[in-house]
């Protein structure tokens, strides 16, 4: 069974929110903040289990690009300066399937960092 592949990816700025809809018919509405923490960069990956960066403060992060890569990927460019992240098609799906979960996850584990979703406000 071949893997579902976006037939439409549409960017809203506005409401910093990545829409992609797959050949199946699923559709995932992915904010842009959410894109940002999970990228599957080394950056916040890491090199290897255990070595993940915990990303703070990017609740107001928007993506100012979509670069395609290939017909495989997209590199989504952060205004952050976040860059290094290709988001295969395999992986925007599988995040998309298991969103839930893993903003969950995420949010525990900020939490448990005695950290936040906002930005710093050096004022």
């Amino acid at each position: 069974m071949a893997q579902p592949t976006p037939i439409e990816i549409n960017l809203q700025q506005k409401s910093r929110r990545l829409v992609v809809l797959f050949d199946e018919g699923s559709r995932f509405e992915f904010s842009c903040e959410f894109l940002r923490v999970h990228s599957p960069s080394a950056e916040v990956r890491g090199h290897g289990t255990g070595n993940e960066v915990l990303q703070r403060g990017k609740e107001g992060v928007n993506i100012t690009a979509i670069e395609p890569v290939g017909n495989y990927a997209v590199k989504l460019v952060f205004d952050d300066g976040h860059d290094s992240g290709l988001y295969s098609w395999d992986y925007l799906y599988k995040i998309g399937k298991q969103q839930s979960s893993l903003w969950q996850s995420y949010q525990s584990k900020l939490e448990q960092a005695g950290d936040s979703r906002q930005t710093e406000d050096n004022g």
